[in-house]
């Protein structure tokens, strides 16, 4: 791990989480967990059957991403799309619980509302179903984006773009967000689904795993040397002051831009992963408002894998706290 930051710099960071604001942009959804356990196999066909001892309800997507920010003390927005399902009116009565304005919020009569729900049994998935759609948003419902965005440009730090292909985030919006932010200090922050990372340019940070930076440049990652050609190919392509690759049990990879390519690599910190589910959440979420409230990118990144350290340990669509993040320090 470099040492990029004291506890005393870091705390001061960390202090400075509750007067930052931080608006994530994306696709919200819900996570549905259902904990049981598997003692038999079907006699109708050869499956296990899962005796419910538990369920609940998680925010997710980009909803858990404004979820880990409130966690560390952030002052967050958020501006997606919902249904008018019970599953949205549940979703915004979380929100209205956490005092978190909702006015960014579209409701769309005719799309569902994201919902993804996980069968557990003894710790491991034993099944997925996804509820949702997939369709663009319509031209006015990305207007209504921008419109909220624009209100806030004087109130936050950062912009998270928090992509799960699911419709909302578009070269447009994307373009709308950056005119929107040109000339201030609001740093744009990108988690990116699409392979094609120039929808995104005008970015300052993105954040892709090992397999979707592997995907934008078109080659796969064997060996360091790749690993550079790698950043190299990105960055000077699409003019991103940084890229951070998450790469699972290998840790992190930040390249800053510059006339060199500058790659600082941070090992993982987690002793044992249980669930890696949200973990690209919690390390964009603690980023953004790190940076936001004055971490340089290494310091940022140093408490992002802090908290992604935490996170993998729990189960389900968790988030780390500010207390948890500060007793790891």
């Amino acid at each position: 791990m470099p040492k990029v930051a004291t506890r005393k710099r870091a705390m001061g960071i960390i202090d400075a989480f509750t007067k930052t604001g931080i608006l994530v942009v994306g696709d919200m959804m819900v996570d549905h967990f259902i904990w049981g356990k598997v003692s038999r196999i079907s006699p109708e066909a050869p499956v296990p059957v899962v005796d419910v001892q538990d369920d609940g309800i998680m925010l997710g997507g980009c909803a858990n991403v404004l979820n880990s920010i409130y966690a560390m003390g952030g002052k967050v927005y958020v501006s997606g799309v919902i249904g008018a399902d019970n599953i949205g009116k549940n979703l915004l009565r979380e929100l209205n619980a956490k005092k978190i304005e909702t006015s960014g919020v579209v409701v769309d009569k005719k799309r569902p509302t994201t919902l993804k729900t996980r069968i557990v049994a003894h710790g491991q998935q034993v099944v997925r179903f996804d509820k949702e759609s997939k369709k663009p948003i319509l031209a006015g419902q990305a207007k209504r984006i921008l419109q909220y965005v624009e209100s806030l440009r004087g109130k936050i730090g950062a912009i998270i773009v928090s992509d799960y292909n699911k419709g909302v985030i578009s070269r447009i919006l994307i373009e709308g967000i950056r005119d929107i932010v040109k000339n201030t200090r609001v740093l744009i922050c990108v988690d990116p689904k699409y392979k094609d990372f120039s929808v995104y340019d005008g970015a300052h940070i993105i954040t892709p795993n090992h397999h979707e930076a592997q995907r934008a440049a078109g080659m796969e990652i064997n060996n360091g040397d790749d690993l550079g050609r790698l950043s190299e190919i990105i960055l000077r392509k699409h003019g991103f002051q940084a890229m951070l690759i998450t790469r699972g049990e290998e840790g992190m990879s930040l390249f800053e831009n510059g006339r060199k390519i500058i790659h600082t690599y941070f090992p993982a910190r987690a002793r044992e992963v249980y669930d890696v589910t949200g973990a690209g959440d919690t390390v964009i979420g603690v980023l953004a408002l790190a940076l936001a409230a004055g971490a340089k990118i290494k310091e940022a990144t140093y408490l992002a894998n802090v908290a992604a350290g935490i996170v993998v340990g729990k189960v389900g669509t968790s988030v780390v706290t500010r207390e948890e993040l500060i007793e790891a320090l």
